[in-house]
């Protein structure tokens, strides 16, 4: 019987990219997004199309809990208990430090962590229940010690969630294993998006490996972590980031 994943933000370029590497792999997907309808029922037709597994998309505000627990009671009607969940829902309204608002850092954190805690709660007692879980945290090594005053507020909430991964790991165990990924520069359509050839060619020198990282390489982790020859791997936070300097 194959098992169910869910993934929060799951039209993104990382979420779309560990949907569609799962479902080759035969995990049923469920693809939570927030408002791309369009993007989410293409991405849909595609695992359902070519890989012949189950796929459903929810529209949920993973910062709200009522909106998380009626998609969990959907998930449940129609696919059965959530196996895995990859909490890759994430925000970030970069600006200049002095034109940031009070309400714009509770928005950051509301989504990058209290949306993980609410949609790890929704799942984590069903799967300590049946003896199995996954939780994959999609943090940064902006959560760990590379700062930008201008992103401080998502900085906070990727260290909240690598706090809260460590957290879960201790709450759920021994059951369910609960990681994080840190990920460094990953070359999503979005990331790269209005940054000029200067700025990349900076970023980028900061990278051991002199360029960064694709999308389809973080997915192919993600699916390693969450198979059975990574069973003993748990409360860690994993750097994925090509050797990234300021991030050791």
């Amino acid at each position: 019987m194959n098992k169910n994943v869910l993934i929060t933000g799951g039209t993104g370029g990382i979420g779309s990219s560990i949907a569609l590497l799962l479902a080759k792999d035969g995990y049923n997907i469920i693809i939570n997004y927030f408002s791309n309808d369009k993007k989410a029922n293409e991405l849909k037709e595609k695992i359902i199309n070519e890989y012949k597994v189950n796929c459903l998309v929810i529209k949920a505000d993973v910062s709200k809990e009522d909106e998380v627990n009626k998609m969990i009671e959907q998930i449940e009607k129609e696919l059965g208990n959530v196996d895995i969940l990859i909490n890759n829902a994430g925000i970030d309204l970069p600006n200049l430090y002095h034109y940031k608002t009070a309400d714009e850092f509770r928005k950051i954190l509301d989504v990058n962590v209290v949306g993980a805690y609410i949609c790890a709660k929704a799942v984590g007692k069903k799967m300590l229940d049946n003896k199995y879980g996954k939780i994959i945290n999609i943090s940064s090594t902006n959560g760990i010690n590379t700062y930008y005053p201008m992103c401080f507020d998502y900085d906070a909430s990727k260290a909240a969630l690598n706090s809260l991964t460590h957290n879960l790991a201790l709450q759920y165990a021994p059951y369910v294993n609960v990681n994080a990924i840190a990920a460094g520069f990953i070359g999503t359509e979005k990331e790269l998006e209005g940054y000029d050839e200067d700025f990349l060619k900076e970023e980028i020198d900061k990278i051991l490996v002199k360029r960064y990282g694709e999308p389809i390489e973080l997915a192919k982790l993600v699916k390693y972590l969450i198979s059975d020859d990574a069973s003993f791997i748990n409360n860690t936070i994993i750097r994925f980031d090509g050797g990234q300097k300021g991030s050791y």
